[in-house]
């Protein structure tokens, strides 16, 4: 099974509001295999806890823009790693540190990358 066309949409928008709060490897895996209940994780590091609260927030404010509503948000006080659900996709904002730790990418090592596209086409304008 691979990403819909629709999570590949959204995931693209989320790492693009991601990408411009500075926002360091963004990295988006195919999980629709492995997981019955979303298609892609989006996964990204801030440089400090302040950072990334700024690029979660960054995030839902243009997913909210298009109409995707978060269904689920943890870890927004501590902000060491923000759980960001929006059904198709899982974005997960890391801290340096807590990025390295959990090592998600290891996790799911087996799940294919989706290219991201951080600069919107002329054609979409």
């Amino acid at each position: 099974m691979t990403a819909s066309p629709r999570a590949i949409e959204l995931v693209n928008v989320a790492a693009r509001a991601a990408d411009s709060k500075q926002a360091e490897d963004l990295v988006a895996l195919d999980v629709s295999g492995p997981l019955p209940l979303t298609d892609i994780f989006l996964l990204a590091t801030g440089r400090n806890e302040r950072n990334v609260v700024a690029i979660a927030g960054e995030i839902e404010d243009k997913m909210n823009e298009i109409g995707v509503k978060t269904l689920r948000r943890e870890g927004r006080q501590e902000g060491r790693w923000i759980l960001l659900d929006f059904g198709d996709i899982v974005v997960h904002v890391f801290h340096e540190e807590d990025r390295l730790y959990y090592s998600l990418e290891r996790l799911w090592k087996d799940c294919p990358s989706v290219e991201l596209a951080l600069t919107v086409s002329e054609s979409a304008e």
